[in-house]
């Protein structure tokens, strides 16, 4: 378990933390910032010396035959709650994500399987506004690029809540799809795959883009299928020269384009350095639940049988109807304590 010592350090940080912003001193936005993530960590311990301060009280009462048989009672209970507060209290001291609590950017795009592989990128999209919208987020599509059929050939979001990244981070890297396309007139099975990549939204503290790095190109824009085309040239295209990274923005204010484009830039830069990081301080960071790894088959959508299967996991759920329609918590939450878990054994 871990040591009282460390947990009396956490709560003198919280006490101290609580005291500065009371006085209105120090930068208010970074204390308040970590008095949130101490927050549940401090009600946790608390929680726990309190069963521990009432194992004690209970002990001493054990010599007053009065209340022997009460403090018995109470003893037992008391004890018998103990291995759960510890093990809450183990996850709540588990290292933090710091861009858990942050809004992210969802990118889809179609894998193999032509056609059916945009349908199915567009389905995914669906899926997700609609678990959104289920939590209360704000979902906002920054790029869309539509197939003829009205699949998506590409679509960049950003979704603004709660906790967004904690909730979407599993659901970055391939989703493979298996049923009978709508075009297909043999009633065959086809396999196709789209690939999400789900990245925290960059802070302007976190990456520096020096100018001269940027390559900003303005074009004339469409809408679908050509109609409704733009007579100015609104369109945004920046390529970040060192990364080779390039992201266009169509809307129809120029000045929107170059705001989404810049934004979506920063973020993918911030994702690349997250990933970096996390490479080096896992060797083996690819198999690992959560890894973010988009080259990576992480779940089948089986129609015929109504099936979905987290390969991660090894999680087969057959509700196929109710996750497209944004029924997720059931998977992410058993991703969320499977990598809860692996944390757990590593720290032990």
């Amino acid at each position: 378990m871990v040591p009282l010592d460390r947990l009396m350090e956490i709560n003198r940080r919280f006490e101290f933390l609580e005291a500065q912003m009371a006085e209105g001193s120090g930068d208010i936005a970074q204390l308040g910032r970590e008095y949130a993530e101490l927050r549940p960590v401090v009600d946790q311990i608390r929680a726990y010396q309190e069963v521990l301060d009432g194992i004690e009280g209970a002990k001493a009462l054990l010599a007053d035959p009065e209340m022997q048989e009460l403090a018995e009672e109470e003893l037992s209970e008391l004890q018998n709650s103990l291995p759960q507060m510890e093990q809450a209290l183990q996850l709540a001291l588990l290292p933090k994500d710091k861009a858990d609590a942050r809004p992210a950017i969802v990118e889809i795009r179609p894998g193999t399987g032509g056609e059916e592989a945009a349908l199915f990128a567009g389905d995914l999209l669906r899926m997700y506004q609609r678990y959104a919208e289920a939590r209360g987020w704000n979902f906002e599509i920054l790029e869309e690029s539509q197939t003829e059929l009205g699949g998506i050939k590409e679509v960049v979001a950003h979704v603004k809540g709660t906790n967004v990244f904690a909730r979407l981070k599993y659901e970055s890297g391939v989703h493979r799809v298996q049923r009978v396309p709508e075009t297909e007139s043999g009633g065959r099975i086809h396999t196709s795959a789209a690939t999400v990549a789900v990245l925290p939204e960059a802070e302007d503290v976190d990456i520096h883009i020096d100018a001269n790095d940027l390559r900003i190109d303005t074009m004339r824009s469409s809408g679908a299928g050509g109609q409704h085309v733009n007579t100015t040239d609104s369109a945004v295209r920046i390529t970040h020269l060192p990364s080779g990274i390039v992201v266009t923005s169509s809307e129809k204010s120029q000045h929107r384009n170059r705001e989404i484009a810049m934004q979506v830039l920063k973020t993918r830069l911030y994702d690349l350095e997250r990933q970096r990081i996390d490479s080096e301080r896992s060797a083996d960071r690819a198999s690992q639940v959560g890894s973010g790894d988009r080259s990576e088959r992480i779940r089948t959508y089986n129609f015929p049988q109504g099936r979905v299967s987290d390969h991660r996991i090894n999680l087969t759920l057959y509700k196929l109807d109710q996750v497209m329609n944004g029924d997720l918590d059931e998977t992410i939450d058993a991703l969320t304590a499977d990598a809860q878990a692996a944390l757990l054994a590593d720290m032990e």
